[in-house]
């Protein structure tokens, strides 16, 4: 494995039954960058998730992370190496404050309450919801809530940083919002993997692009190479796409 690789994915199959959810694939996730996983619906992309991210496990094929064999490790080990993620849906504790929502992420790190509570207001300065922390979560506006989610896996300090689908229902400037926010996260030094269906908002954010089509990789390379291939065209921006 190079010493840049992050991530690897190597040969990775999953099935549901007789439903083939991935298939064979195989992704590299180099430090420091920002990697789009694209693809149209029943593509395979939040399956790929949980697997890295540790729900459930391949049935063939492996998982690496900074050298290491993760394959059969379970989801909290592999957030205490370095993988946090979001969920498309987002999942907060609506009964608890803002505050403590994100120091739940923060005792994967600290070793006192103290401790798990200064991480969590420092993650939340960096979110921008500092001035919400003592707002119960269920009174978070829906784009309030995909912050609150990031906030969350932050506080955990990961390496990989796993997004599904953050941009999802935002205004123009939500989402200019969110995009300053992912850059920030790169910049602090976290390895960003995302899933979108924005196309307008991950091109031009992502470093690479990863195309999954049928639970396989049917591309991947720098964006303007990627939304110019004329199968990603065929299976998944569409013929207008190629007109424009």
């Amino acid at each position: 494995m190079s010493t840049d690789t992050l991530l690897s994915v190597d040969n990775v199959t999953r099935r549901f039954g007789g439903l083939v959810a991935n298939a064979n694939v195989s992704i590299t996730v180099r430090r420091g960058e920002i990697l789009g996983l694209i693809g149209p619906n029943g593509a395979g992309k939040s399956t790929l998730f949980n697997l890295v991210a540790g729900t459930f496990a391949p049935n063939e094929g492996r998982i690496m992370f900074e050298g290491e064999d993760i394959t059969t490790l379970s989801a909290p080990l592999r957030c205490q190496r370095g993988i946090a993620r979001t969920f498309q849906v987002p999942r907060s504790f609506d009964s608890m404050s803002v505050l403590d929502n994100v120091m739940v992420g923060g005792f994967v790190r600290a070793r006192s309450a103290a401790a798990a509570r200064d991480i969590a207001y420092e993650t939340l300065e960096f979110a921008a919801l500092a001035h919400r922390a003592g707002a119960s979560a269920g009174d978070l506006t829906p784009p309030e809530k995909r912050r609150l989610e990031v906030a969350r896996a932050l506080a955990t300090k990961p390496k990989l940083l796993l997004l599904d689908e953050v941009m999802t229902g935002l205004t123009p400037s939500e989402a200019r919002l969110g995009v300053e926010l992912v850059r920030k996260v790169r910049d602090q030094g976290v390895t960003v993997v995302m899933v979108e269906h924005v196309m307008e908002i991950v091109m031009p954010l992502v470093d690479r692009a990863v195309v999954l089509n049928l639970g396989t990789v049917l591309a991947e390379g720098r964006p303007h190479d990627v939304v110019r291939n004329d199968a990603v065209i065929t299976a998944y921006l569409g013929e207008r796409h190629r007109a424009a």
